[in-house]
């Protein structure tokens, strides 16, 4: 924001962060907003006007209204998949898609793919139940497709925040522990279909599923994750630091082939499904030239940070 009352917003030539334009119209004069999210221009009562093009500077000006004052072009964009399976909130729409219809996508596939609904004996005892918050519009979308019933067996407390962020492994299993408590009433000796977003470092869904054996006494624990097997850490912003903080890296670099079978068996699950990279862009909308998949591929779409990764590589690599 300008001494003048302008604001100038500015958007990454590769579009790595979502970023849109509102306006308010009142008597006196039109006002505009710039959010990471549409929502937030929804929740003070704007209107959604459009996305800050990847490479694009708008000037919101007091005199001019609107305009672009300069747009960078590029052979393709690197927008974050991860907005779409966790970050954003479901009632955003970024570069034109819905994230809750995404997410009810992915919970689709997922659906579409998955061996365990051939099984009737499991079918008969099964209940489709989401991890809160983020793994709602998922298990929703997983159990329009499987024809399964749909029930909220993990109570949320809502004064814990986002585990998988916090720093310090044994903050986020006491974090974990105080966040979720499962409905032993609705779970118990049922086959738990459970719908995550993600497998970050483990430690979280590890104890969900310990805590739904346990304290919940679910028959058996089927966990459905929406989003790939996360392998690289990210250099544009989430807190993945490194490697070998991540489960699926980790383990792929020790066990090879066989290493979502060992995340399995780590985790506790009775079975484990991750979604693919294709059905993951399929239910984004977008092509994989168009998404940075950096995480769940190893290929990051900016060099600098290709030397990054490589660099870490080889660090850890010279203290084993």
């Amino acid at each position: 924001m300008t001494s003048e009352g302008d604001i100038y917003a500015i958007r990454d030539p590769l579009g790595f962060k979502p970023l849109c334009i509102g306006e308010l119209k009142t008597e006196q004069r039109n006002l505009y907003f710039v959010a990471s999210e549409s929502c937030a221009i929804d929740a003070v009562g704007g209107f959604f006007l459009r996305d800050v093009k990847p490479g694009e500077i708008v000037h919101l000006s007091h005199q001019k209204d609107i305009h672009s004052e300069m747009e960078i072009k590029t052979n393709r964009t690197a927008i974050c998949q991860f907005e779409f399976v966790y970050f954003a909130r479901p009632d955003s729409i970024i570069d034109n898609v819905s994230v809750a219809e995404a997410r009810l996508q992915l919970g689709m596939n997922l659906a579409k793919n998955d061996p365990i609904l051939k099984d009737p004996e499991i079918r008969e005892n099964a209940i489709i139940v989401p991890v809160p918050d983020s793994g709602r519009s998922v298990a929703v979308g997983y159990a329009k497709e499987a024809k399964l019933p749909y029930i909220e067996g993990l109570m949320k407390n809502r004064y814990v925040h986002r585990t998988f962020i916090m720093p310090g492994q044994v903050k986020r299993k006491i974090a974990v522990k105080e966040k979720l408590n499962p409905i032993k009433s609705i779970v118990k000796g049922k086959d738990i279909i459970l719908l995550d977003d993600s497998i970050v470092r483990g430690t979280t869904t590890q104890q969900i599923v310990s805590l739904l054996r346990e304290k919940g006494e679910a028959k058996r624990v089927h966990l459905r994750v929406s989003c790939p097997p996360i392998i690289s850490p990210c250099y544009m912003g989430i807190d993945f630091p490194t490697k070998n903080e991540l489960i699926a890296g980790r383990f792929k670099n020790h066990y090879g082939d066989t290493f979502l079978e060992e995340i399995q068996k780590e985790i506790g699950a009775d079975t484990l499904l991750y979604q693919t990279v294709d059905d993951l862009t399929k239910a984004i909308g977008k092509s994989k030239n168009q998404l940075c998949l950096a995480c769940l591929t190893g290929n990051y779409p900016l060099k600098s940070v290709q030397k990054l990764a490589e660099l870490e590589k080889s660090i850890v690599k010279s203290r084993t």
